[in-house]
């Protein structure tokens, strides 16, 4: 059976703080109701300065999510390490991880807009020292015994719940976040499927003496929405999702390799492409069987400012129709 995700970046370009909160709000009872019925993961992410709204703080929506669940992991899937403070980040990550019992799951990556550092006064060019920097002072903070850190003695309490740390991954789509991972023994989670990055990393943890994993996505992990007329969501939010996929596509180089990225300019080609695709029950079936253990169902209900109750009609339709047929908690 796939992997199953929920993924919410809530994004609206149309928002008030009216219909952000009760969109955060509903995102927290779907969440609650995914939970409840076997999907794996709530995954998010964040981004800053953006005119659509796009999350810009994971860990506080971790935590709420956390709050409100009792077995569901969460995947920040990334973080922009360079932008955080590591002693400030080492103790949020532990604190989840000691509210959630172990359910936090950190991807950092260095992220691929200037602005974003230029926002929080972090210089571009520093931003592989500084993800060393963050990365290698986790790994020590969360041992809970003193260490240096910029030239004094310092100390992070409490320690993490999980051991010997929780988990996290560097994530990225450079040779450099590849040795990086392999050097710190740190799992790695590619942006794309990038069969000779896979290679390359294994051969530095070799090099390195290391030890470690690469969480790979399939060849193909399209976004999904689940309703029992297509053609109808297309029509009435196919702006949404093409929304969303041209902005992501606006912010990265030809350099920068994603698995969700796409290079539609209309609705048609967005819907003729694949990365965002909406499926029947029956035809998300299909998908989940041929995804198999090694990929990915990733349910976007609310993608690109979804109305609220056509995002619960795509999850409970997920839930209902199709994980109790694949195994899943309802069977």
């Amino acid at each position: 059976m796939p992997i199953t995700v929920a993924r919410f970046n809530l994004v609206d370009p149309n928002g008030t703080p009216e219909t952000l909160s009760a969109r955060y709000r509903a995102a927290l009872e779907m969440a609650k109701y995914a939970d409840d019925r076997g999907i794996d993961t709530i995954q998010t992410e964040e981004h800053h300065g953006t005119a659509n709204n796009w999350l810009p703080s994971p860990f506080a929506f971790a935590g709420a999510v956390f709050g409100a669940t009792r077995r569901i992991a969460v995947t920040v899937s990334a973080i922009i390490g360079p932008l955080y403070d590591p002693l400030k980040v080492a103790e949020d990550i532990a604190v989840l991880d000691l509210l959630s019992g172990g359910r936090l799951v950190t991807v950092a990556g260095i992220g691929y807009r200037p602005e974003e550092y230029e926002q929080h006064g972090v210089e571009w060019g520093r931003r592989g020292r500084l993800q060393d920097e963050l990365l290698e002072t986790l790994l020590k903070a969360w041992t809970g015994e003193p260490f240096a850190f910029r030239g004094r003695t310092v100390r992070v309490t409490p320690a993490p719940f999980t051991r010997p740390h929780p988990l996290l991954l560097v994530g990225g789509s450079s040779r450099a976040a590849a040795r990086r991972a392999a050097r710190l023994g740190l799992p790695f989670f590619p942006s794309a499927h990038l069969p000779e990055l896979e290679a390359y990393y294994r051969a530095r943890l070799a090099e390195y003496g290391t030890a470690g994993f690469c969480m790979m996505p399939a060849a193909e992990t399209p976004l999904l929405h689940i309703a029992q007329d297509p053609d109808r969501v297309w029509a009435e939010h196919g702006e949404r999702f093409l929304h969303e996929a041209a902005m992501y596509a606006s912010w990265q180089s030809k350099d920068i390799r994603s698995a969700v990225r796409s290079a539609a300019r209309s609705v048609a080609e967005l819907r003729a492409e694949g990365v965002y695709r909406v499926l029947t029950p029956e035809e998300a079936l299909t998908y989940a069987r041929g995804a198999g253990e090694a990929g990915n169902l990733v349910l976007h209900p609310l993608c690109g400012g979804m109305p609220i109750d056509e995002g619960w009609r795509s999850l409970q339709l997920l839930c209902e129709q199709v994980l109790p047929r694949l195994g899943g908690a309802n069977a």
